[in-house]
C-alpha cells in the first residue's frame, strides 16, 4: 500500500510531537492489552500498524531533509542514509505485515488464546518499529541541541534498521510457509530436501545486529539487562573454552576480560554470532551448568524459600511391581533403565516445606546419596507434618543435555512452600552421552518408584502431577504415554511450560523467532536435539570450528565409532523385534515375564509402508493428516508388545481448522504475488530486497534426519490418536516471543480435537525459561505463579456432584 505523501516535498512547519499525539488520538487503546513500561512500549500498543507506520515514514523524511541540508560531512550523510534505510523497509514491511495479521486467527487455537508464530513475528516487527519510531522523533526534536549524541544515536539507528530488515526478511519466509502449509497447520509440511533447503537457506541470514545493542528488544523492559549480561558472559567464556579451560576457573576469568565485550555492543553481537553458529553441544552444555557451580549455586538459594527437606536420593537399579490399572490383582515389571549404558541408578531430589511423615525414615535415608546436598533439620527433632495428599513429580528442562534439578530448585522450594506438598525433581541422564531413550527411561522408572513409595515421600498420592519445563515438558507427556502403554497408573494431571513436542526438523513461523533469541537460537536448538537422538550429523573437517582442541578430536572419533556401531546393531534388532512384534501380535494377556526392552530397542522396530519403505522417515504433516484409524485401536493396549512400546503409526492426526475456515485460507494464499507461490527458497523475496547474510562463513547446523525423530515418544505431537486419548488433563503454559510456541499451539489444539481436557495460557514479553527467572521481575513471578495455579488445579480433588434432591 503506498503512502500518499511518499516521494512529496515535506511540509514546511512540522512538529513531531503535535504529530505524534495527533496519531495516538486517532486510534484507540486495543481491548485486553497490557500497558508496557518504556516509551516505545507505549507507542506500541497506542498506534496501530498503518499509522506507525506512517508516523515512522514522515519523521524519516523530515530527518533526511535536515541532514540533507548540513553539508558534505560523513555523519550528517550517514545519517540522511539511515533515515532513507528506515523509509524503505517501513514502506516494504508495512504491506506484508497485513497479509500476515490478515490470516492470523486461522491459526489461533481459539478465540480466547490469540496466539500463534505468525502473531508473535508481526508483534516482534511492531516493536521494533516502535523502537525506530522513539529514535527518530528523538532525533528530530534534539538534534539542533549542542548535547545531541551524533554517533551514539547514529549506532542505535543502524543497529535498530538492520534488525528491521531481517525481520523483514523472516516476515517473507512467514509468507512462504503459509503458502506451503495447509490450513491451520503451523509447521513446514514440504518434503524432507525442501526443509532441508528452507534451513539451510534461513541460517545464512545476519545474526549479530540482534545480539548487540538490539539485544532481547522484544522482551519487557526488566529482563533486557539480565539479557545483556548473558551475553557478556556468553562470548567472554567462549574465549576460554576455546583454551580448554573449564569450571569455575572460566566463569571467574571471563568476569576480568569481558569489559570489552560490555563496552562494544557490535563486537558483542559479532562474536555471540560466531558461537552460536560454530561451538559444539559441549559448550552449551558446559555453558549452562554454570549456575550449578557451588558459590553461585548457594546465592540462588540463599534468595529463596527455606525448607525442611531437601535430600538427594539414589534409586538402586532393582526391578518392582506395579499393579495394572485395569486390574489391580495383576502385576507389571517396571524394569531400570537399561539403554545404552545398561542398568544404573536414578538420582531424585526430594524438596518439602515441612518435614511429614515417612520424610525421615530409615528406609529413605538408606537411599541418601552420600556426596549430595542434604538439608533435613532434625536437631532439635521438628514436629511431623500429616503426610500430603498430593505429590509433584518434576522434569528440568536444558534441551537434554544441561543442567539438573539443582538449577531448577530454587523456584521449586516455592513450589512446596506453596502448593503445601513435596515434590520430587527427577536428574535424569543427559546426551550426547546419554541419547534417546535414556532420559525418558530414568523418568519413568523414577515415576513409577513414587507411586509405589510415595509414603516415603510424605504423600498418600491420591493427587499426583506431572511438571516440567522446555525438554521437561516434552517428558512429562512421554512419561505419561509410556505409563498408559503399560498399563499402570497415569498422573492425575500435567503442567508443561514452554515445552518441546515437535523434535523434527521442521519450520514454523514462531520458529523463525529463534533467529533472534539469545537463549534459543536455532543452531543451538539443533544441536541439542540431535544430541538427544544420537542421530549422524553433517561433518565439518574445520578443525578450529568444532570442539576446539585434541579433546574434541577424541570426542568425534568416539562418537562416530558408536554411531556406526549403534546403525549396525539397528538393522539386526530391527529384524529380530519385527519377527518378535509378529509373535506378539498373538498373545492377548500380559505375560508373567518381566519386560526388560527399552524404549531405544523398540523405536528400532520401524514399521514398513506400503512400499516397503521406511514410512516414519518419509512421513510428513500431511500424509499424517490422511491416516485412518483403522491403523491402531481406539484405547492404548495393556500388553507389553513391540506394538505398545514401539512408534506405532499415527493415525488420524489432524492439524487442520474446521472446514469452514478454509475458504479464508485460500483466498488469503491468491493474495501472495506468483514469485511467492514458487517452489524455490529462492522465490521467497521481492525483487530488489537483499537481506543481510552472515559473514562467519559455512553454518555448523546438523540437520538431522534420523526417522526416530518421529518417534512419539520423542515427538509427542506426532502421537496417534490412541495414544494421545490416554493423556490426562493438561495445562500449558507458553511464551508469545518464544520459538517453541507453535509447539504448544498445535499439541493444544490435537488434544482438543480429540476432546481431551486442556488449556493454554500464552504470557506476553517473557523469554522461553522464564521459570529459572522467576526471581528477576513482576513479569517473571507472575507467569511462575501462574504455573503453580495450574498445578494446583491438578492438586485439586474435583467436587463430587450434588445428589439431585428426591422428588416428591
Amino acid at each position: 500500500m503506498a503512502i500518499p505523501w511518499a516521494g512529496q516535498p515535506r511540509p514546511r512547519v512540522y512538529c513531531p510531537r503535535l504529530l505524534l499525539a495527533q496519531a495516538t488520538d486517532q486510534q484507540s487503546q486495543p481491548r485486553g492489552a497490557r500497558k508496557m513500561p518504556g516509551r516505545a512500549s507505549k507507542l506500541l500498543h497506542n498506534m496501530d500498524l498503518r499509522t506507525m507506520t506512517q508516523s515512522l515514514v514522515t519523521l524519516a523524511e523530515d530527518n533526511i531533509a535536515f541532514f540533507s541540508s548540513q553539508g558534505p560531512g560523513e555523519t550528517a550523510r550517514r545519517l540522511s542514509s539511515v533515515f532513507e534505510g528506515v523509509r524503505e523497509q517501513a514502506l516494504g514491511l508495512e504491506p506484508a505485515l497485513g497479509r500476515l495479521l490478515g490470516v492470523a486467527h486461522l491459526f489461533d487455537l481459539d478465540p480466547e488464546t490469540p496466539a500463534n508464530g505468525y502473531r508473535s513475528l508481526v508483534h516482534t516487527a511492531r516493536c521494533c518499529l516502535a523502537h525506530l519510531l522513539h529514535k527518530s522523533r528523538y532525533v528530530a526534536s534534539n538534534r539542533r541541541s549542542i548535547f545531541f549524541r551524533t554517533s551514539h544515536n547514529l549506532a542505535e539507528l543502524e543497529a535498530y534498521l538492520a534488525a528491521l530488515t531481517q525481520l523483514r526478511a523472516l516476515v517473507y519466509y512467514a509468507q512462504r510457509l503459509l503458502v506451503t502449509n495447509q490450513p491451520g497447520g503451523l509447521f513446514f509440511e514440504g518434503d524432507e530436501g525442501l526443509t532441508a533447503d528452507f534451513l539451510r537457506e534461513y541460517v545464512t541470514l545476519h545474526k549479530g545486529c540482534f545480539y548487540g545493542r538490539c539485544l532481547g528488544f522484544q522482551f519487557t523492559p526488566a529482563i533486557r539487562p539480565f539479557l545483556q549480561t548473558i551475553s557478556i558472559g556468553l562470548v567472554s567464556f567462549g574465549e576460554h573454552y576455546k583454551r580448554n579451560e573449564t569450571g569455575l576457573s572460566v566463569a571467574a576469568s571471563s568476569l576480568f576480560t569481558s569489559g570489552r565485550f560490555a563496552i562494544d555492543p557490535e563486537l558483542r553481537g559479532a562474536e555471540f554470532e560466531r558461537i552460536t553458529q560454530n561451538l559444539d553441544v559441549h559448550f552449551w552444555k558446559a555453558f549452562w551448568n554454570i549456575t550449578e557451580i557451588e558459590v553461585l549455586s548457594s546465592l540462588a538459594n540463599m534468595a529463596s524459600a527455606t525448607v525442611r527437606v531437601s535430600r538427594l536420593l539414589s534409586l538402586p537399579p532393582e526391578a518392582f511391581e506395579m499393579p495394572l490399572t485395569a486390574d489391580p490383582t495383576l502385576t507389571v515389571t517396571i524394569s531400570p533403565p537399561l539403554a545404552h549404558t545398561g542398568p544404573g541408578p536414578v538420582l531424585i531430589r526430594l524438596i518439602s516445606y515441612d518435614l511429614r511423615e515417612g520424610q525421615d525414615s530409615e528406609e529413605l535415608s538408606s537411599l541418601v546419596k552420600s556426596n549430595g546436598q542434604r538439608s533435613l533439620e532434625l536437631w532439635p527433632r521438628p514436629q511431623q507434618a500429616p503426610r500430603s495428599r498430593s505429590l509433584v513429580v518434576h522434569f528440568h528442562g536444558g534441551g537434554f543435555v544441561a543442567q539438573t534439578s539443582k538449577s531448577h530448585e530454587p523456584y521449586l522450594k516455592s513450589w512446596a512452600q506453596e502448593l503445601g506438598a513435596p515434590i520430587i525433581s527427577i536428574d535424569y541422564s543427559l546426551a550426547p552421552e546419554a541419547p534417546f531413550p535414556r532420559a525418558l527411561e530414568e523418568c519413568f522408572f523414577a515415576y513409577c518408584w513414587a507411586v509405589k513409595h510415595c509414603a516415603l515421600l510424605g504423600s498418600t498420592g491420591e493427587r499426583i502431577c506431572l511438571a516440567g519445563d522446555s525438554a521437561g515438558g516434552n517428558l512429562c507427556f512421554t512419561v505419561a504415554l509410556r505409563a498408559a502403554a503399560y498399563g499402570v497408573r497415569v498422573p492425575d494431571g500435567i503442567m508443561a511450560a514452554y515445552p518441546a513436542t515437535m523434535l523434527q526438523p521442521a519450520a514454523s513461523p514462531s520458529r523463525l523467532l529463534s533467529l533472534m533469541d539469545p537463549l534459543l537460537p536455532l543452531s543451538v536448538l539443533s544441536k541439542c536435539v540431535s544430541a538427544y537422538t544420537g542421530a549422524k550429523t553433517e561433518d565439518h573437517s574445520n578443525s578450529d570450528q568444532k570442539a576446539l582442541g585434541m579433546m574434541g578430536l577424541v570426542r568425534r572419533d568416539t562418537a562416530m565409532l558408536l554411531r556406526d556401531f549403534r546403525l549396525g546393531a539397528s538393522s539386526w534388532l530391527n529384524s529380530f523385534l519385527e519377527l518378535s512384534g509378529r509373535k506378539s501380535q498373538k498373545i492377548s494377556e500380559p505375560t508373567a515375564e518381566p519386560m526388560r526392552r527399552s524404549v531405544s530397542e523398540a523405536a528400532l522396530a520401524q514399521p514398513q509402508g506400503p512400499l516397503g519403505t521406511d514410512s516414519l522417515k518419509n512421513l510428513t504433516l500431511r500424509d499424517l493428516s490422511l491416516r485412518g484409524n483403522s491403523e491402531t485401536p481406539d484405547t492404548p493396549e495393556i500388553s507389553l508388545s513391540a506394538e505398545t512400546l514401539g512408534p506405532s503409526m499415527p493415525s488420524n492426526v489432524d492439524f487442520l481448522l474446521p472446514p469452514e475456515d478454509a475458504g479464508e485460507e485460500a483466498e488469503a494464499k491468491n493474495e501472495l504475488s506468483p514469485m511467492d507461490k514458487g517452489l524455490g527458497v529462492s522465490a521467497t523475496f521481492p525483487q530488489g530486497f537483499h537481506p543481510r547474510r552472515s559473514s562467519q562463513g559455512p553454518t555448523q547446523m546438523p540437520l538431522y534426519s534420523s526417522p526416530i525423530v518421529k518417534n512419539p515418544f520423542m515427538s509427542p505431537l506426532l502421537a496417534p490418536d490412541s495414544m494421545l486419548k490416554s493423556l490426562p488433563p493438561v495445562h500449558i503454559v507458553a511464551c508469545a516471543l518464544d520459538p517453541m510456541l507453535d509447539d504448544s499451539v498445535m499439541f493444544a489444539r490435537r488434544l482438543r480435537n480429540l476432546d481431551r481436557p486442556v488449556t493454554l495460557h500464552v504470557v506476553e514479553d517473557l523469554p522461553h525459561g522464564f521459570l529459572t527467572l522467576a526471581s528477576l521481575c513482576r513479569e517473571t513471578r507472575q507467569a511462575a505463579e501462574l504455573c503453580v495455579e495450574r498445578i494446583r488445579l491438578v492438586l485439586t480433588p474435583p467436587a463430587a456432584p450434588t445428589p439431585a434432591p428426591p422428588q416428591v
